[in-house]
Order: structure tokens, then C-alpha cells, then sequence
């Protein structure tokens, strides 16, 4: 517990004013509170014994007077609790996104995108119940516990003893209670993490689910993992939930001891019915929020597993190193220089050495896993050489802030990305919409044909996925998006595979015309895309085994002549 809220505290301190007005609200709560029991005894003695009658006034004005500084305390700690709460929980939610988003592609590869989700999600709001409802909970609770307590010592410290004597005998079951919510909370929050996962597979791939009419085997995945975590979160209740009654218990045999030993006291004059009355009143309160306090503890395990999991990602080192030199000038030259990367399986890449200059057209050839995606993933830094190294113009990659030198490349993948927003701002991703550059970019990715007949044109609201567009315009959409970067490198990873070989063409000619100053690196699927290329990288099992121009390695490499047979014109 205290190692959590250690991290929590260097967040907290920045809202002192906000804490500094809980603080006065609990003193209002925990001050009305303890007065609430005080207030009986010049009731029962004074107003109904005694019989003054100045108190049928005072008593009532005493009560309202009470209760209106109890609620305004109360107000005070809701309101600023929750202010701080969710403002802590915005800035955790934007902090883990943008650490998930900067992790290595490798790590985001083998996490599951629901998992993922589920941490700024899920985790996070259970953080934020915690920060704005069971933290300020806790404080009152327990700075009214300790008023109370010390009120019960004031009236009649042996009759506190007796009182609170079962207390102790509490503690250490909620202690072990404590420990195995911790672990069944964990155990719920990575299941409800595999039921997001689910949905989200679900939900992306609606089509062929459709298609192959496997709903029902889609539900029966689904609700195995639903009932689960569903036993999960019983297991939680079960155990959780015992607290409550425990300290019914508890706090029942303590009230009867008062009774028991608060009646020998009034019988034997030692002890007024009003301070009786108030003494047994402050008891029947005090075990109220060592109720909540016990309760509160136990739900606090959830809050501390969500927590662990949120900075188990917040403390993970990132892989990929930034570099601290920007890149200003255009990418004019490229270089592997005997380029290795390792999986677990084997070599992805293995002793690479290629050159690259300014105006080149690249193509990369070879069967799948031959290496070609990590090619150009490597200039992109999704990945870093175990070996060897990639120089451009001149410096090494790693040295380059990875933000500079990404805004000198385009890629357009065979797998499109459309967001939820305009054309337009699909097309100009992440920078200013400027419309001539917009509709320039669409003509070149021909693209402008079917755009300005669009509802709203360039400003019409794509769907989720760009389902109100054909697969061919949404490539076609993605290679606008990489013309209107005027990036100096240009990736393209099967980028034209939805596109019949008229577009192909008229696309290509323009690119040809487009791309004469810039590097163009393809890794294609069709004949006609390679055939004109400066040069052809032949690649197998990591390494490259040949290069040269089309009609050169068609005499020379027989890998080629197999793979050239088999691509598309």
C-alpha cells in the first residue's frame, strides 16, 4: 500500500488548494459527527430529565446546525475529490496511451490490442474510483474513527477498554482478506482483458465471421470467457464481502459489553443517563466507519492490482532508443551495412548490405518471410539491428530523433488505415488541411474522380474502417496520404494490390513523374511494377542472394526467374 501511493504522491502534491478544501470539509464531517453524539447528552439530561426549557430550543438549532456544516463538509470532499480524481485519471490515460504508442512495434505485435485497451480503460477507471471515491472515504473514515474514539476515552476510559477491546481481534482477518482480493482482482482484471480482446476480434472481423457463418462458434468463444470472468468476479464477492458482516459482529459485541457495563455505572450513580446515552451513541457511530474502513480496505486490493499493472507499463523501458540529432535535410542516401536482426525463430534480416541513392526506384522481391517487410520496418525504426547498422546520409539511424526522421518518410502498406474523420484529413493526416495540396495528392493517387462526387467531397466523414469506400479507393486514399507528406523516402508495401491493372498504371505514371527526386523503395506483387525499377533486391531467408535490373537478373538468378513466373503482369 504505501508503495503505491509513494507513486501516487508526486501527482497528488500538485493539487494542495483542492486537498487543502477536503481537509476542511472532513474537519466539518468528522467535527459534526463527534458533536452528533456530544448533542445527547444535554438532551437526555438537560432537556428531558432536567427539564429546562431553554433546550427545546437550543437542542433543535443545535441539531440543524450540525447537520447543515456536516453536509457542507460532505459537499466539499465529493466535489474536489472528484475534481482531483478525475484529473489525475485524465492525465494517467493520456500518459499510458502515449507510452503504449511509442513502444517498439515488436511489443505491440505480441500484446493483444484488448489487453492493451483494457489498461486504459478498465485499469484506469478503477484507479480513478479509487482516487476520487475510496481514498477520500478512507481519510474521513478514519480521522472520524479516531474523534470518536477519543471522545469514547473522554466520557469513560473504562468503559472505552471494554468497548473497543474486540477491535484488534478484527484487524488481522482483513488483513488476509486484503491479500487474496489483491490476487483474485488481478486475476478479474486480466480476464476482463481477454473478454475485450475477444470483442475486439469480434468486432474487426464481423465479415468473414458473416461470411463463414460461424456466429454461434463465435459466441461460444465469447461466453466461455464471459462465465469465467464472471466466476472470477464471485470469487471477489465472496471474499470481499465478508468484511461487512465481520464487522457487524464485532461491533455488536462491543455494544453489548457497553450496555452491560454502562448500566452497572448509571444504576450505581457513577454515571448519568445523558452521558450514557452519548457514550453509547459515539460507540454506535465509531463502528460505523471502522465498518467502511474494513470494507473500504478490502476494495482497495482492486485498486492496488490496477494500479500495478498501469505502472508495470508506465516503468517499461522502451526498446528503440530515441536519437537526439533531428534530421532536417531530405533523405538522399541510404546504406545497410551488413544488417542483422534476430527473433526467437531465427534471422529476419541477415548480413544486409545495400546502397540506396536519391531518385532510385527500389523494388524487393522474394517469397514471404524472405525479409522484405522488415526491410523497410528497419528504416522506419519499428525494429533495431542487432548488428551491423543503417546509415543515412551519412550518420547512423539511431542517432536521429524518430519523429524527424519519420517525417521524411511515407509508407503505404497493403493493409489501409482510414480514420473516422473527413477525406481531407485522411488525406492530410496529422498535419493542416490545405486544400489544393489535398486535391493535387487525390489526382496523382487517382483518386479525385470519385472524391469530388462524394456527398460532401474532400469533407465528407469517412466510416469506421473507410466501409463507405470500395478497397480500391481506400488504397488509393492511403497513397494520396503519402504524396501529401512531400516526404524525400516513400515506402510502398504492396500498396496497389487492390487495384486493377488499368488504376495500377495510370498510378504508377504518375509516381514515376512524382518520385524522380525521392527514393521509392516497393515490395511488389506484380510484374508490371517491378519491370522498370532501377534496381531489384532478390531476397531469401534474410539475406539478399541477387540484385540488379529486371532484364539482367531474368539471365542470371534462377530464384528470380521462378518468382517472376509467378508474379502477376
Amino acid at each position: 500500500m504505501k508503495k503505491i501511493l509513494k507513486r501516487y504522491l508526486p501527482y497528488m502534491k500538485e493539487y494542495k488548494f483542492e486537498y487543502f478544501l477536503v481537509l476542511v470539509g472532513m474537519i466539518f464531517t468528522v467535527g459534526a459527527t463527534t458533536a452528533t453524539a456530544h448533542i445527547m447528552k444535554p438532551l437526555m439530561d438537560e432537556m428531558f430529565i432536567q427539564k429546562k426549557e431553554e433546550m427545546l430550543y437550543l437542542i433543535p438549532l443545535g441539531l440543524v446546525t450540525i447537520y447543515f456544516f456536516k453536509s457542507v463538509g460532505r459537499y466539499m470532499q465529493s466535489v474536489f475529490m472528484t475534481y482531483i480524481g478525475q484529473h489525475i485519471v485524465t492525465r494517467f490515460r493520456e500518459m499510458l496511451l502515449e507510452k503504449i504508442i511509442n513502444f517498439d512495434m515488436l511489443y505491440l505485435y505480441q500484446n493483444r490490442s484488448g489487453e492493451l485497451i483494457s489498461r486504459v480503460t478498465n485499469d484506469i477507471e478503477r484507479i480513478r474510483y479509487f482516487v476520487s471515491n475510496m481514498l477520500p472515504e478512507l481519510l474521513r473514515e478514519s480521522l472520524t474513527s479516531v474523534a470518536l474514539v477519543g471522545y469514547i476515552i473522554y466520557l469513560n476510559p473504562t468503559l472505552a477498554f471494554y468497548s473497543l477491546v474486540l477491535l484488534p481481534l478484527a484487524i488481522f482477518p482483513i488483513l488476509q482478506i486484503g491479500k487474496k482480493l489483491k490476487k483474485y482482482s488481478r486475476r478479474s482484471q486480466e480476464k476482463n482483458a481477454d473478454v475485450v480482446s475477444r470483442l475486439t476480434e469480434v468486432f474487426n472481423n464481423s465479415e468473414i465471421i458473416k461470411a463463414n457463418a460461424t456466429a454461434k462458434f463465435e459466441m461460444e468463444r465469447f461466453s466461455t470467457q464471459n462465465w469465467q470472468f464472471f466466476k472470477i468476479n464471485m470469487k471477489s464477492v465472496y471474499v470481499g464481502d465478508i468484511v461487512s458482516p465481520l464487522m457487524e459482529i464485532v461491533g455488536a459485541a462491543g455494544l453489548a459489553a457497553v450496555i452491560f457495563v454502562g448500566g452497572k455505572e448509571v444504576y450505581g450513580g457513577r454515571m448519568s443517563v445523558g452521558e450514557f446515552t452519548a457514550f453509547i451513541t459515539a460507540v454506535g457511530l465509531v463502528f460505523q466507519p471502522i465498518r467502511r474502513i474494513g470494507s473500504i480496505y478490502s476494495k482497495i486490493q482492486d485498486a492496488f492490482s490496477a494500479s500495478e499493472r498501469v505502472f508495470e507499463l508506465l516503468d517499461r523501458e522502451n526498446k528503440i532508443v530515441d536519437g537526439n540529432k533531428p534530421l532536417r535535410e531530405d533523405i538522399t542516401h541510404i546504406e545497410f551495412r551488413n544488417v542483422k536482426l534476430a527473433y526467437d525463430e531465427g534471422y529476419a534480416l541477415n548480413g544486409v548490405n545495400a546502397e540506396i541513392r536519391q531518385g532510385q526506384n527500389i523494388a524487393l522481391v522474394g517469397d514471404s518471410g524472405g525479409g522484405k517487410s522488415t526491410f523497410i520496418n528497419m528504416l522506419l525504426r519499428f525494429y533495431d539491428s542487432n548488428s551491423g547498422e543503417i546509415v543515412i546520409n551519412g550518420t547512423n539511424i539511431k542517432e536521429f530523433t524518430q519523429d524527424s526522421l519519420k517525417h521524411h518518410i511515407s509508407l503505404v502498406t497493403q493493409r489501409i488505415y482510414i480514420f473516422q474523420d473527413t477525406l481531407a484529413a485522411n488525406v492530410a493526416y496529422g498535419q493542416e488541411i490545405d486544400e489544393e495540396r489535398v486535391k493535387e495528392a487525390l489526382i496523382l493517387a487517382d483518386a479525385w474522380a470519385f472524391a469530388e462526387l462524394l456527398e460532401d467531397g474532400i469533407y465528407t466523414k469517412m466510416e469506421e474502417f473507410g466501409s463507405n469506400l470500395s478497397g480500391g479507393q481506400r488504397q488509393r486514399i492511403a497513397i494520396a496520404r503519402a504524396i501529401y507528406k512531400h516526404a524525400s523516402l516513400l515506402l510502398f508495401d504492396e500498396a496497389t494490390s487492390a487495384l486493377d491493372n488499368e488504376s495500377e498504371k495510370r498510378i504508377q505514371e504518375a509516381l514515376d513523374r512524382y518520385t524522380q527526386d525521392k527514393i521509392t523503395i516497393t515490395i511488389a506483387h506484380r510484374l508490371s511494377t517491378i519491370k522498370h525499377a532501377d534496381m531489384i533486391l532478390v531476397m531469401q531467408k534474410g539475406k539478399i542472394i541477387a540484385s540488379g535490373k529486371h532484364s539482367e537478373l531474368l539471365e542470371s538468378c534462377e530464384v528470380y526467374q521462378r518468382l517472376a513466373g509467378k508474379l502477376k503482369n
